[in-house]
């Protein structure tokens, strides 16, 4: 274990032109606790909210009644996160680029899901969503405590919560009773 930490640590350090540092991408910078860069950050929050949004889109239109109902919640919701991140950056309160594109992991879980009907669609965006807003809070929490851009830390700080009560829905997506599925 820690020759694979250490030997993450040098690729970091050897890659720093990267467009993700490999931190950030292989989670090595999650499972210690590492704060992102502050490029990271802007990136994950970026293609995070695009993926929220898109894939809402598509459960408001293939989902159970309940997945609609979050997904209504999550296009209006991460709509105004990605609103507030742009303006942030547009500002120049924060240095960095936002990426006009899905990266090619989120391109495809949303590829799936619009491939995807009945049960299938909902046992995938369900896990998605757990999965999406359990990385959320991690990125934004570990940003908060040790990001190094100060309007960027109190922004994210203050998003928490929502991002916490978004986790808290996704985990009650598909224990409801079936009323409403999709088929």
């Amino acid at each position: 274990m820690k020759r694979t930490i250490i030997t993450a640590a040098c690729v970091l350090l050897a890659g720093p032109a990267l467009a993700q540092s490999l931190g950030e991408k292989t989670g090595v910078n999650s499972a210690l606790g590492v704060a992102p860069t502050t490029a990271d950050f802007v990136k994950e929050v970026a293609v995070s909210d695009m993926f929220e949004i898109e894939s809402s889109k598509l459960a408001e239109q293939k989902g159970n009644a309940q997945e609609k109902s979050f997904a209504q919640q999550m296009v209006t919701d991460h709509a105004k996160t990605s609103s507030e991140l742009k303006a942030l950056v547009s500002d120049g309160k924060v240095q960095a680029t936002l990426p006009a594109a899905l990266d090619s992991s989120h391109q495809s879980k949303l590829d799936k899901l619009k491939s995807a009907a009945g049960k299938d669609f909902n046992s995938d965006f369900d896990s998605y969503q757990v999965s999406a807003h359990e990385d959320a809070i991690s990125l934004f929490d570990r940003y908060a405590k040790g990001g190094d851009n100060s309007a960027l830390k109190d922004w994210a700080g203050k998003t928490l919560p929502a991002l916490r009560h978004h986790l808290d829905m996704a985990q009650e997506l598909g224990k409801a009773p079936s009323v409403g599925q999709s088929k």
